[in-house]
């Protein structure tokens, strides 16, 4: 999926994140090897450069204000796989989709996927990617076992898991250099499809209890969350659990079993280019809510389901981002760690009290934490939602959140972030600090930078 621009002139385009708020300009560059990311580099001027993938971050990570963005996806080649020892080395543009299918006709999956496969190998890593399988498999750094960086002097390293470059820059937001190429260690399946328990959950306490009970069971866990639900129904979900199929699960009609490995997603039509705001205010979305609700299955085991229809429904409407109108909308994603579940039972009612109308508000747990210095994850609950720019005092309110967050000694997600305040920061991540001073030594001149950069003082 190319990246959404508009151009201006011969020399900026206007770019934003996955969310479309706070649009800045930036001369584009499309390298297609690494003598041009080099080159890139040494010419991108003082206000320096930043790696761009399929532009799926939500916030302004890959936006950089009167400099260079480097349009990674033309280093797109897959360049070794080893079907036997379950490895893939890969150009840093390569997508996840690209891979999935490559991959999978040979019996082998990505090891961790967010919500959307059309992210790059270089983004996933710059992020730190996580999916619905984080409290068994972690983040995806944890699966790179070697990658290529340029550095901002022109060098490349070759950087190994266990160095202080490789976990500054496994959820560094691409601050310490351009990813260039990666070796990933990859996960055996025997189909294309999922086994899928559904269950539908009358508040956020059985919620959280059914999860903390059960989720050992499953290798991937996510809860689909009404938000605008209150009083006895504060947090009721569908409760969404499982793991790849093995073939003899297929039942022996099923046409599967002829293609057990085939990758078949499919497309809707695209949202207009031009939807006007206003569209997802609280009774549509709490219609919504309502209906999906109630089309939940009470409680379902063993259904089939296929890769794209459980990990990725919402790629299948391209640009679905456009639903939101021309203003854009937030995504607010936060972790807690355990022992602080009254703070997210706290931030739940708040959400749910003040009527904010989001529709996709999904509810996960995390497993141990990742090495990665500003990787987001650590051992707790997390919860992400989706909220429309132009809701009254939504600023203010989400720095509100913020306060509970920090207060329980949780943080919020710098590849979903487009507002968080710099002097929370240091709270939400202790390792700020080091980060900073690794960067430092290596980019004294901060040619690596971005809007985010900018902003929070990275």
């Amino acid at each position: 999926m190319a990246v959404e621009t508009r151009v201006l002139d011969d020399d900026c385009e206007a770019i934003t994140g996955w969310g479309r708020t706070a649009p800045t300009l930036a001369r584009v560059q499309r390298p297609r090897g690494h003598a041009e990311v080099a080159e890139a580099l040494r010419t991108c001027g003082p206000r320096g450069a930043v790696a761009r993938g399929l532009g799926r971050a939500y916030g302004d990570a890959a936006q950089n204000a009167g400099g260079t963005v480097l349009d990674m996806t033309g280093l797109d080649r897959i360049l070794a796989v080893d079907t036997t020892a379950g490895l893939v080395v890969c150009e840093a543009g390569v997508s996840l989709h690209r891979l999935m299918e490559a991959l999978l006709p040979l019996g082998w999956f990505v090891p961790v996927t967010p919500g959307t496969r059309y992210v790059t190998v270089g983004g996933a890593i710059g992020a730190d990617i996580h999916g619905k399988n984080h409290h068994v498999s972690g983040s995806f750094g944890r699966h790179v076992t070697a990658l290529e960086l340029l550095t901002a002097d022109g060098e490349i390293r070759t950087v190994l898991p266990g160095t202080p470059l490789f976990d500054a820059t496994t959820g560094g937001m691409g601050l310490t250099g351009v990813i260039l190429s990666a070796t990933l260690r990859l996960l055996p399946v025997e189909t294309s499809l999922m086994r899928v328990d559904t269950d539908r959950v009358p508040d956020l306490d059985e919620l959280m209890a059914r999860l903390t009970d059960g989720d050992h069971r499953y290798r991937y866990s996510v809860a689909w969350i009404d938000l605008l639900a209150r009083g006895a129904a504060t947090g009721r979900a569908v409760l969404t659990r499982g793991d790849h199929a093995p073939y003899d699960a297929l039942p022996r009609n099923h046409r599967a079993r002829r293609a057990p490995l085939a990758f078949r997603p499919g497309r809707l039509p695209a949202p207009p280019r031009h939807v006007p705001g206003g569209l997802l205010g609280r009774t549509s979305v709490g219609l919504f809510n309502e209906l999906w609700y109630r089309a939940a299955p009470r409680s379902a085991t063993g259904r089939l389901q296929s890769l794209p229809a459980f990990f990725h429904p919402l790629d299948g409407v391209p640009h679905w981002n456009r639903i939101y109108g021309p203003a854009g909308f937030v995504q607010y994603q936060f972790v807690v760690p355990y022992g602080q579940e009254e703070a997210l039972r706290r931030i739940v009612r708040r959400i749910a009290d003040r009527g904010c109308p989001s529709f996709l508000a999904v509810l996960k747990r995390f497993g141990a934490g990742d090495p990665g210095w500003l990787s987001f994850p650590l051992p707790g609950w997390t919860l992400a939602l989706d909220l429309p720019t132009g809701l009254p005092g939504l600023g203010r309110f989400l720095d509100a959140l913020d306060e509970e967050v920090v207060g329980a000694g949780g943080r919020v997600y710098l590849a979903k972030d487009s507002r968080v305040r710099p002097e929370t920061l240091a709270a939400m991540y202790p390792r700020l600090d080091e980060f900073r001073a690794l960067r430092a030594e290596l980019d004294p001149r901060s040619v690596l930078t971005s809007d985010l950069a900018r902003r929070l003082d990275l």
